[in-house]
Order: C-alpha cells, then sequence, then structure tokens
C-alpha cells in the first residue's frame, strides 16, 4: 500500500523587527534561543511519524537569520527522519538585507532550492509604513546574489492596497519587480489584522483605511501587465514564468492535501485531524525539554467538512476544482454534495460550471471570499 505523501513547513519565529502589519507567530529580540530552538524542533522531528514528504518550506518569522550550520543540522534531521524525495522542493523565506552571495551559495549547496524575498515595495515611504527594515536597493542586490549563488527559483512577494497608495505608485512597484525577472511573484492586498499596529494607527484615524475598489483595480491592472509579461496566473495571488515554478509547497494546501507543521505555532492536517502548536518559542522550547505535548488545538475533521474546504481551496487555483478529482478522493461527485452552491453562485457571476470544473469568474476572483464561504 503506498504510504500518503506530505509537505513539511517549519516554522522560524524570529525576527529583527515586527512588521506594522504582522500578525504571523514572529518575535523580535529572541534570536538568543535559536541554538535551544534548534534542540526543540529537533526532538519535535524525532516523534513526527516517519512518512514520505516532497516538499520543505522554512517559513516565518525570518528563516534567512538562522547560521547555514543550524540550516544544515535541521535538513539532515529532516532527511534522517522523513523519505524526503531527491526532486523535493526546499524553500527558505528571506528578508532582502539578511542574504548575500556567501550565504545564498551555503544554503543553495545544503538543498535550498527556491527562495522567497519579502519586498513588498520599490517605495521607501510604503517599506517605513510597513515596517520594513530593508531599501529596494537591497531588495534587487539580493536577487542578483541568489542568481549568482545559482538558485533558479525566486519568488518575490508584493503587498498592494496600502492606506493612500496610489494606482501609479503600486504600477512603479510591480514595474520593477518584473524587472528584476523573478521566477515567480505573490502579490496580496493588504489586510488590517486585529491588534497589529497598522490596524491600530487606522482605527484611531492617523492612516486612511484601505480602499477595497482601490485595491481590486490594482488586482486587475497587475492581472493584465504579468500576463503580457509571459506570467503564468495559477493561483488568486500567485504567478510563475513556468509552470515548474509554481510553489508545490502551497499547491498541497490548495489542493488540501496532508502537510506536517514543525516549530512554535506551526499548523497540521494529517490523518482526519488538524492541530496547531502553541505558539511561543519559549514554552515550546520548555515543553520539548519536559518530553510534553507541543500540539494544542486539535481538532477531528468530518468527511463533509473536509469537502468544503477542498472546494474552498480549491477554488483559489485558476484551474478550479474538478469533478474527476473531488470524485477520485471523495468517491462522489461534486455537484452531488454542491450542486445548489454550485449553482447559485453561477447565477451570481461568480462561478461557472462547464461540467468537469467549478472555478472562479474574474469578479469572483474579485469576491473570493464571498464565494468560499458557501462552502463552509
Amino acid at each position: 500500500m503506498k504510504r500518503e505523501r506530505v509537505a513539511l513547513y517549519v516554522h522560524i519565529p524570529f525576527c529583527r523587527s515586527r512588521c506594522t502589519y504582522c500578525a504571523f507567530n514572529t518575535y523580535a529580540g529572541l534570536e538568543a534561543l535559536i541554538p535551544a530552538y534548534e534542540e526543540a524542533l529537533g526532538a519535535e522531528i524525532r516523534a513526527a511519524p516517519s512518512v514520505p514528504a516532497h516538499t520543505v518550506y522554512f517559513g516565518g518569522g525570518t528563516p534567512s537569520l538562522l547560521p547555514p550550520d543550524t540550516l544544515a543540522r535541521i535538513l539532515e534531521r529532516l532527511r534522517g527522519r522523513f523519505l524526503l524525495a531527491p526532486d523535493a522542493e526546499v524553500t527558505l523565506e528571506a528578508n532582502p538585507g539578511t542574504v548575500d552571495r556567501a550565504y545564498l551559495r551555503t544554503v543553495r549547496e545544503l538543498g535550498v532550492n527556491r527562495l522567497s524575498l519579502g519586498v513588498q515595495s520599490v517605495h521607501p515611504d510604503e517599506l517605513r509604513l510597513l515596517g520594513r527594515r530593508h531599501t529596494w536597493e537591497e531588495a534587487v542586490a539580493a536577487v542578483e546574489a541568489a542568481r549568482a549563488a545559482g538558485l533558479e527559483n525566486v519568488n518575490l512577494d508584493l503587498i498592494y492596497g496600502l492606506p493612500g497608495q496610489s494606482l501609479a505608485g503600486w504600477q512603479e512597484t510591480l514595474k520593477a519587480a518584473i524587472s528584476l525577472s523573478p521566477d515567480h511573484l505573490s502579490l496580496y492586498a493588504l489586510t488590517l489584522e486585529e491588534g497589529t499596529p497598522l490596524q491600530e494607527q487606522v482605527a484611531r484615524g492617523a492612516l486612511p483605511p484601505p480602499d477595497d475598489d482601490a485595491a481590486a483595480e490594482m488586482y486587475e491592472w497587475a492581472e493584465a501587465r504579468l500576463a503580457r509579461a509571459g506570467y503564468i496566473h495559477y493561483e488568486l495571488s500567485n504567478w510563475a514564468r513556468s509552470e515548474r515554478h509554481f510553489c508545490r509547497h502551497n499547491l498541497t494546501y490548495w489542493y488540501n492535501e496532508p502537510y506536517l507543521g514543525l516549530g512554535a505555532g506551526a499548523a497540521s492536517w494529517w490523518g482526519g485531524r488538524r492541530w496547531t502548536n502553541v505558539r511561543h518559542p519559549e514554552e515550546y522550547i520548555r515543553r520539548q525539554a519536559a518530553g510534553e505535548a507541543v500540539a494544542e488545538e486539535v481538532e477531528e475533521i468530518p468527511r463533509r467538512l473536509e469537502m468544503g474546504e477542498t472546494m474552498m481551496m480549491g477554488l483559489r487555483l485558476v484551474e478550479g476544482v474538478s469533478d474527476a478529482r473531488f470524485r477520485a478522493r471523495f468517491g462522489i461527485g461534486l455537484m452531488e454534495v454542491f450542486g445548489a452552491e454550485v449553482s447559485r453562485l453561477a447565477g451570481q457571476g461568480l462561478l461557472e460550471w462547464d461540467g468537469q470544473t467549478a472555478r472562479l469568474t474574474p469578479r469572483g476572483r474579485l469576491l473570493g471570499n464571498w464565494v468560499f464561504r458557501e462552502f463552509i
């Protein structure tokens, strides 16, 4: 019997400073914990089920703060525990200004073959607004260093829909990013997360709220501009130069397939259950050292919910959700389960159904959250 393969996510929760919009599980000023955190990760890896894995994603936080020897030991432990595919995609998130050619050459030799750079904007005022420490010039240098190190799959993250951002300003950012010839681009509309400095500034009137109509215009412009540049739009927020540059790790999430999260605050979905690890790195380290469980918020996922989440995540893909794929997984056609929802959304011009695949319309891509909630 073929064993189910998983994607591996390794959370590195350390940052030099927190961005104003960030609600991720990250902590500034705790880099001294990295050695103890590495040991705690090793304990979690040893206790994990030994299953085949096809991707590894180091996310954060700022994984590029890890010294190369630390990264080497973590990868060695992962390879020793999991049946890591020879062609596994291994992604490292990095902030411009934290990497140079020597560092990137070393991590590439360790097996990292995909780099994701948090560039966000070309404009100094927008970078300051977001609390980013780097400059555009450092972002350019990071891309050049990645190419010199031999990395052939480089992603750039960009944010649009900022308070007061103009369409012209967004166009300048995207054009500048395209000029660097990245292999992949992730474009995210700003979300004001509760409790973040940026949300608090907007709440007290120090900044204007993001304009949803302006963000929609920026998104539509980006779709057209990236199509002209030859990028494939394969997921709501993601574009790639070719299919081989699609993010295989994130495709696992969008297909609602199994993944194991390792580290403080990391989430897992495997064996019909979903769980999240304790969030704070000090508590994560303490529990691992004491031999206590780090998993919290364990949830059994019933079949009907799994179906709904498969639709919700799969509709983020431009290709949509095919009846054949749905039927192969669940033994029943998607219209037999969600016929009413698909018909209603199609009538509203948000979804299209051609008898084989359900996918978002261009209007549906702008109102995706309205569509997704219909299936949960």
